[in-house]
């Protein structure tokens, strides 16, 4: 009988059975000198003790605003010290967090208030080109003649007050000091008693998944789910209070709150933000002052660091792990992190938002062409499986299949929306991830696409991802993606958008020698568009349904 594609992690490390304020306090005071949090764009450094003061002064200011067990509240901001205190504090008074895109504009925003039903707004003044007080100004016109907590809103009927981070707010809404300052006015014990009537399956945290079609499906995460994977993910890093953790990818996805802020405040490691947004000389510069350890990011924020021209200049010598994730990473990349960075033990960490996120991970000794080729083997305490979606059964090893999770780290469910949340988790609780993947017989799992961006030319079933990686390897060029887009005679065709290394050219013609007699024929690229970058989401992944959408208009396919 064929070997079948499921795997369990086993683990003699129990899950923390304990909810992420009092894991918090526990760190506190094991690790009260130890640094906690640096941001350097704030030139701020946090001892855990530090961190634990402001905390905890933030969790009283939310108790003096009236907020609730199970009350929303929404942080639209980017990289900053007071989202980590903001993260902290909610989870010490069981309020649960609403993460908000630092790129949704009015629409969006109007829609994950509403969705959630945020009670309050904890904003950016602005960023780069959001000027968000204004816009929640022009939702909520009504702020302005509102006493602070009183807010009566046409538009947004749940939201009741709008705290700023900034020291001269506009008329209707809170300077942040002013509303930490609200914290005096609450005793010590009424935050020990809150904090003590609450359960780790309570759920404390609403991430909006970017959904490649409709309206963004709120996550809603435990502090079960999260405070484990952001756990599991660091110790399987060998995360100690001695690590210290550059984190430039965004704090509003699970990446950076998790996996980053979650997983070292378990281990009492350091968080480290180089800049609000991610601006690779900052990476660089945080590393070497830092003496950094770890270095978390997505492949085209490693891309931008080794092709930075000041590269050569910074001394990578401290540096020992990491994390790639969040998109495929390219092999020849991986192979430079490695070595020109001194990243030895960089680990690929494969997940998705409604698994809290990660579900697999390559381990430290894991030999280089499975760190390199695969996303690893399945975290501790989480069982996958790979199955055939038509027949829901287990494909045997080394076939090509949907990708299930199950287990602690599965999302409670979409926030306020059972139909979707029944679409996502089966009656058995596995959470089908839309993936396509194949498991070899030592469990580890080679992400091959998404099932919509499979192409099927002719009848025949392309992997965009392993054209990719075949194109990698193309001496002129620095990143490229693949997409299929229609045709009339095979129902697809597959095209490439290739990005060109600096000071090189190539070709389409040069591109199809290359490809000749290494990959079928079928497989080779008929369509090209050369560019510089392509359309993303701010967490770095790459946005395929308007690659298509661009590429059909340009190719006059749209009709």
């Amino acid at each position: 009988m064929n070997k079948l594609s499921y795997t369990s992690g086993i683990s003699s490390i129990p899950l923390l059975g304990i909810t992420i304020g009092d894991k918090f306090d526990q760190i506190v005071e094991e690790f009260p000198q130890q640094e906690a949090l640096i941001v350097h764009h704030q030139n701020i450094r946090w001892t855990y003790l530090e961190l634990k003061t402001k905390v905890d002064q933030c969790a009283k200011a939310l108790l003096a605003c009236g907020l609730q067990k199970g009350d929303r509240v929404g942080i639209w901001s980017p990289n900053c010290s007071e989202w980590a205190v903001l993260q902290f504090a909610t989870a010490k008074v069981g309020v649960v967090l609403v993460n908000i895109n630092p790129s949704y504009r009015l629409h969006e925003l109007n829609y994950a208030l509403n969705q959630s039903g945020c009670v309050m707004l904890v904003h950016a003044h602005e960023f780069k080109t959001s000027f968000y007080s204004q816009m929640i100004l022009e939702l909520a016109p009504e702020l302005p003649s509102s006493s602070f907590g009183n807010l009566v809103s046409k538009k947004l009927p749940d939201l009741k007050m709008s705290v700023v981070l900034s020291d001269s707010p506009e008329k209707g809404l809170l300077a942040w000091s002013e509303f930490m300052g609200k914290s005096e006015s609450i005793e010590d014990k009424a935050l020990q008693d809150r904090q003590a009537n609450l359960a780790f399956d309570d759920p404390i945290n609403i991430q909006y998944t970017s959904g490649t079609t409709g309206y963004p499906k709120g996550a809603t995460l435990s502090h079960h789910n999260i405070l484990n994977n952001g756990y599991f993910v660091a110790k399987t890093m060998n995360f100690t209070e001695k690590d210290r953790l550059i984190i430039p990818v965004p704090l509003y996805h699970c990446f950076g709150m998790v996996m980053g802020n979650l997983g070292c405040m378990t281990h009492g490691a350091a968080m480290i933000y180089p800049s609000k947004g991610f601006e690779p000389h900052a990476v660089l510069e945080a590393i070497q002052k830092e003496k950094a350890t770890a270095v978390y990011g997505v492949p085209t924020m490693f891309i931008a660091q080794l092709e930075h021209p000041d590269f050569d200049t910074f001394d990578f010598s401290s540096l020992r792990t990491g994390i790639m994730a969040g998109s495929p990473c390219p092999i020849e990349v991986m192979k430079k992190v490695q070595t020109v960075m001194n990243m030895s033990e960089v680990q690929i960490a494969y997940g998705m938002t409604e698994t809290s996120p990660v579900s697999t991970q390559t381990k430290i000794g894991t030999p280089l062409e499975k760190q390199v080729g695969t996303v690893g083997q399945v975290l501790p305490h989480i069982e996958v499986k790979v199955i055939d979606s038509e027949t829901g059964l287990v494909c045997p090893i080394g076939e090509p299949g949907e990708l299930c999770t199950r287990g602690y780290s599965v999302m409670l469910g979409y926030w306020n929306d059972k139909e979707k949340t029944n679409e996502a988790i089966d009656s058995a609780r596995w959470m089908h991830t839309g993936d396509i993947a194949v498991m070899d017989d030592e469990g580890y799992l080679n992400i091959v696409g998404r099932i919509k961006d499979m192409i099927i030319r002719g009848g025949e079933n392309i992997y965009p991802r392993e054209i990719e990686e075949f194109l990698y390897s193309h001496p002129a060029i620095s990143d490229v993606q693949v997409i299929g887009i229609p045709s009339k005679k095979y129902g697809e065709e597959v095209m490439a958008w290739v990005k060109v290394k600096e000071g090189m050219s190539t070709t389409e013609q040069e591109i199809i020698d290359f490809c000749a007699g290494k990959i079928t024929h079928f497989k080779i690229p008929k369509f090209y568009k050369f560019t510089d970058d392509f359309p993303m989401t701010v967490t770095g992944k790459i946005r395929k349904i308007e690659m298509r959408k661009i590429s059909m208009e340009e190719l006059g396919l749209d009709g």
